[in-house]
């Protein structure tokens, strides 16, 4: 990914918190010959042995899984808080732009199978059920319903590389940078408003 040096983040603990918090991308191969992408939630973790991955499963009927043995680099995304900034926002005329957030995450991928399935089905399951009323777990549910796990394929991916970009105005001067976020914190877009968020935590 094309990243400016002025917009790329090396901010690890920003990293991870980003990846735990934006969890829901998209999984990039080639398979069968052509680029192939699925969207699926990807939650990071740190192994026992030091190691960062990402792991996650698909449907078996897509065929993405059948290259993970022959080729096992993949491409992850994931996409965060963005919103259009105007250029009537500047002091002096210039073109319009983007702000946004955006992580490519690459590494090795490989199937995993057995009991290491269903540890993942209940790591996921337990995430987003953390605050729900009634929440569902993966040790309550029926034989019947588990036998649905036999039609997915579950992995996990050793991270070899992590590319972040977090272009927030930061080419612009003091003025312009505050008028973008009273500009952005006007509209009713949940997007502009986080995006006004993070630029007010961001140091000029």
């Amino acid at each position: 990914m094309y990243i400016p040096y002025l917009y790329k983040n090396e901010n690890q603990q920003e990293i991870t918190q980003f990846l735990l918090k934006n969890s829901f991308g998209i999984l990039v191969n080639r398979t069968n010959g052509k680029l192939w992408a699925t969207h699926i939630p990807l939650e990071l973790e740190q192994t026992n042995d030091g190691k960062s991955i990402l792991f996650g499963h698909i449907s078996k009927e897509n065929p993405q899984w059948e290259s993970f043995e022959s080729d096992a680099n993949v491409l992850a995304i994931f996409s965060g808080p963005h919103s259009y900034v105007s250029s009537s926002w500047y002091e002096k005329e210039n073109v319009p732009t983007w702000n946004y957030i955006a992580m490519h995450v690459y590494g090795k991928i490989k199937i995993i199978e057995g009991d290491a399935v269903i540890t993942s089905l209940k790591k996921l399951t337990d995430k987003y059920e953390a605050h729900s009323e009634n929440p569902v777990r993966i040790e309550n549910l029926s034989e019947k319903t588990m036998r649905q796990a036999s039609g997915i394929v579950a992995f996990e991916i050793e991270i070899d590389t992590i590319e972040a970009v977090k272009k927030m105005s930061q080419n612009r001067n003091e003025k312009d940078y505050h008028n973008v976020i009273s500009e952005l914190e006007k509209t009713e877009k949940a997007n502009s408003k986080e995006v006004a968020a993070i630029m007010k935590k961001c140091p000029f």
